[in-house]
């Protein structure tokens, strides 16, 4: 596993370390109804990857749909730090603006996979685009 990152919410509440599963390389967004709203960018962790120093307390959960997927947000702020994925329970994806020192703009194109259509429901065609981010 990769070195654990410091990452934390927006007002601070939460702190956590995250080693993530390979870098960068695994970074994406989703399409369904609930990461098209957040808007969040994100890369993979093993489920012992995330060691939550501060705020666990502070940490909210909302579950949809089928229930599976667990997505955390601070409570205070309000921002999405990680969630258990449904596509893989024992990973988490984790919201990349939360890392120190990262922010969604780094990345010129980042895949977006097929989440409206789910790969658990057997019915996922993958990727379906790239959003792309050109400075100027």
């Amino acid at each position: 596993m990769s070195e654990k990152l410091s990452a934390q919410c927006h007002c601070g509440a939460v702190v956590f370390k995250v080693a993530l599963i390979d870098g960068f390389n695994t970074i994406r967004r989703c399409d369904c109804s609930y990461c098209r709203m957040r808007g969040a960018v994100v890369v993979s962790a093993a489920l012992s990857g995330i060691e939550v120093i501060k705020g666990q307390d502070k940490l909210s959960e909302y579950r949809f749909n089928t229930g599976v997927a667990a997505h955390y947000f601070c409570s205070v702020c309000g921002i999405y730090t990680f969630h258990q994925r449904r596509s893989n329970p024992d990973q988490y994806g984790v919201n990349v603006a939360c890392i120190a020192g990262v922010s969604p703009f780094d990345f010129t194109s980042v895949e977006v996979t097929d989440g409206v259509n789910h790969p658990k429901d057997g019915n996922s065609s993958g990727i379906v685009g790239h959003l792309t981010y050109t400075p100027v």
